[in-house]
């Protein structure tokens, strides 16, 4: 049997983890043939700093044939690819401005690698980390992260923890502003109603001094 035929481009099997780099992991499917599975091929949620993270050498592993070296009797595997992208259903779940628990897996300079349900991982930039005392959510540290990127192509989503409690602060901002407006349209109204009332008064007396002032002249003019 040809390499091809045996092994077909979207066939399933299952091999030995022989070898791992920096850059993928090789997998024997029976000696002397094999492939490599990309370290981007591993998983469609996260990303690994070295294979060894997802799978260790002696293991076994199951993979999908992507492509086919059949000069070099090589095979070009997957293991991303047993699954559907699971991306093409999450935009609605993480849509811009949802609000999700996760909890702070790795931190750098730049920011932070966030555990997010359903096995998503997400970025939050070092700003984006702040809290309200002034302090950073930390490694390890559980918090309450909005959505504020999501590229299904890229396989990226940004998250913000600070824009929790900023969200909160305009909300208190914008219903203090919204009482004070009441407030202000309150004082106005009775302000205006007391001014109608002097204004009826000092019509009615003036009617008032005129109709005597009338009788006052009538009488001296008998």
């Amino acid at each position: 049997n040809t390499i091809e035929n045996k092994f077909p481009e979207n066939s399933k099997h299952s091999g030995l983890v022989k070898n791992i780099t920096p850059y993928g992991v090789f997998v024997e499917l029976e000696p002397g043939i094999g492939g490599m599975i990309h370290i981007s091929d591993l998983s469609w949620l996260k990303r690994y700093n070295h294979p060894s993270e997802f799978v260790k050498a002696g293991e076994n592993i199951d993979v999908i044939i992507l492509n086919i070296d059949k000069e070099n009797r090589k095979l070009q595997l997957g293991h991303k690819q047993l699954e559907e992208d699971p991306w093409n259903t999450l935009e609605d779940t993480f849509a811009i401005g949802s609000a999700h628990e996760g909890t702070v897996t790795r931190r750098d300079d730049k920011g932070a690698t966030v555990q997010l349900p359903y096995g998503l991982e997400g970025f939050a930039p070092a700003r984006h980390l702040n809290k309200e005392d002034g302090k950073q959510v930390t490694t390890d540290e559980t918090a309450q992260f909005i959505v504020i990127e999501f590229d299904r192509n890229e396989k990226r989503i940004v998250v913000s923890h600070s824009r929790i409690w900023e969200a909160a602060q305009e909300e208190v901002r914008e219903a203090e502003k919204k009482e004070a407006r009441a407030q202000a349209d309150a004082t106005k109204k009775a302000v205006k109603n007391l001014q109608s009332k002097v204004e009826k008064s000092t019509l009615g007396d003036l009617g008032a001094l005129a109709e005597i002032r009338a009788k006052l002249e009538g009488n001296e003019g008998k």
